[in-house]
């Protein structure tokens, strides 16, 4: 089965870390992961925005890495079609959560990246936007934000253990690479060529 590019799919590129001595999975642009196991979760964030969302009495926890597409009106509109983007991306992970055995009101969420590291890439300010975007629908969604790390200039790799809930994050202030910023881009082209989602269920 093919996802289109809006579609949060699950990560598939899993690892063994042995700095930590733990499985892992890497989660890209556009992806997402769910576990209940005791591992980590690594992803790097430029102006993409990640969700660290766990339920702390079960362990269960996931990790999503997205990207508001451009256009779609003000961010604070939860009905303009990029905000419905950002809400099917944040959706998918809280589903899967509950799908696992998460309680839907035990939520608890660490959120990371939009940093301002795609200067000409638009006309809007692409990290800025996701950030305000996901305090937005967590401040929604009655999800409690236990900790953040948003904006500013550099890009941030984010190592997090959702058995536990600690988060490692370092900021990358000399990338010697356009990986980071060519992943994105790639990513914020898919997401303009691409339909919006439709509305998720949101399991209760």
């Amino acid at each position: 089965m093919t996802h289109p590019a809006f579609e949060e799919v699950l990560a598939p590129n899993h690892y063994y870390d042995r700095n930590f001595n733990t499985d892992a999975a890497k989660i890209l642009p556009g992806e997402y992961y769910v576990t209940a196991r005791d591992m980590l979760l690594v992803t790097v964030l430029g102006s993409c925005v990640a969700a660290c969302i766990r339920d702390p009495k079960t362990g269960i926890g996931g990790m999503n890495h997205f990207m508001l597409p451009e256009g779609g009106g003000d961010q604070h509109d939860m009905l303009s079609s990029s905000a419905r983007y950002g809400g099917y991306a944040m959706e998918v992970l809280v589903n899967q959560l509950v799908k696992l055995g998460a309680s839907r009101g035990r939520l608890e969420a660490k959120v990371f990246g939009g940093a301002a590291v795609l200067r000409g890439f638009t006309t809007v300010q692409v990290g800025e936007k996701n950030s305000e975007f996901v305090r937005d629908y967590l401040r929604t969604e009655r999800i409690r934000v236990v900790a953040e790390d948003l904006q500013g200039m550099y890009p941030r790799k984010v190592y997090y253990f959702p058995a536990s809930g600690r988060v490692m994050v370092r900021k990358l202030k000399s990338v010697h690479n356009n990986t980071i910023l060519d992943r994105e881009r790639d990513y914020g082209q898919r997401l303009k060529s691409t339909p919006i989602a439709g509305d998720v269920e949101l399991f209760s």
